[in-house]
């Protein structure tokens, strides 16, 4: 049975799901988006996603055509309608399609909404017990990445960068410190065992699972700080690791082919990842 999407109102086929050409999104890159994991049928940490997206659209002035709580029924509807067990739901908002193409924010259009979703297991991956290798290059994007925009072609690069260098994300680095991954935030555990991951600011996105990874490690009285750290620091430390809602949270095992330690995910990183999703599925909706 062919994919169910949403678009503007309306559960079509995938095929049939269509927008403007003049789309402000396509146009401009004039959006946000977000992604939700689905365990078993059910959201994960929907409700940050969602909060997420209502300060995202804030920042750019762009209104949400729907309510939070309307959003979220639509996700669940859409999990529902593809009967989809394990996976994740992609949903873009943009400003919408004028008659024409202007830089300028149009009167009287109203936003586009649209969502599909996709198939994985996260919580199985291979990866998860291997590990994966990542690579650096530098961070050519904007100066407001704590916004979830749909301009990412900086972020293409570097996970296109990783991919023909057979590595599993690439670190974007800036003034010589990791800022995130192309689509991931970066963690460390140094050799005195406190968890490393960069403050939220402009320079990353605020990762609504690193968020609940370093809130989780605080009430177990992990020690947790929130700096920049450089790429020889995280060679130096015991672990390193992701989170993503695409991944949850994995082991990064070399950097540009160096190994972090002894190459394997470390003992900190299998933990926190088994509390991830303890978490994940005791509060999904």
């Amino acid at each position: 049975m062919e994919q169910i999407a949403y678009v503007n109102g309306s559960f079509v086929p995938l095929s049939e799901a269509k927008v403007s050409i003049l789309d402000r999104g396509f146009l401009f890159a004039d959006g946000i988006y977000e992604v939700a994991a689905v365990l078993d049928g059910k959201l994960i940490d929907n409700a940050s996603h969602l909060a997420r997206l209502e300060r995202s659209v804030g920042e750019i002035q762009l209104a949400l055509p729907e309510t939070i709580a309307r959003i979220q029924e639509i996700q669940q509807e859409l999990v529902k309608r593809n009967n989809l067990v394990n996976g994740m739901v992609y949903l873009e908002v943009t400003r919408g399609a004028d008659t024409g193409r202007d830089f300028a924010f149009p009167k009287d259009v109203k936003p586009t909404l649209i969502m599909f979703t996709s198939t994985k297991d996260i919580v199985n991956a291979p990866s998860a017990k291997t590990g994966i290798n990542v690579i650096t290059v530098p961070d050519l994007r904007w100066t407001r990445r704590d916004i979830k925009s749909v301009a990412l072609l900086a972020q293409v690069l570097a996970k296109q960068a990783a991919a023909a260098a057979g590595a599993g994300e690439a670190w974007m680095i800036e003034d010589g410190k990791v800022t995130e991954g192309g689509s991931s935030s970066c963690f460390i555990l140094t050799q005195d065992d406190v968890i490393v991951t960069r403050q939220n600011g402009s320079e990353i996105l605020p990762g609504c699972t690193r968020k609940a990874v370093v809130a989780l490690a605080e009430e177990r009285q992990l020690r947790v700080e929130e700096r920049a750290f450089s790429v020889e620091e995280a060679l130096a430390a015991k672990e390193a690791f992701i989170t993503s809602a695409s991944l949850f949270v994995q082991a990064v095992v070399s950097i540009d082919g160096k190994k972090v330690a002894d190459g394997k995910p470390g003992p900190m990183t299998n933990r926190l990842r088994e509390i991830y999703v303890e978490f994940a599925k005791a509060t999904a909706v």
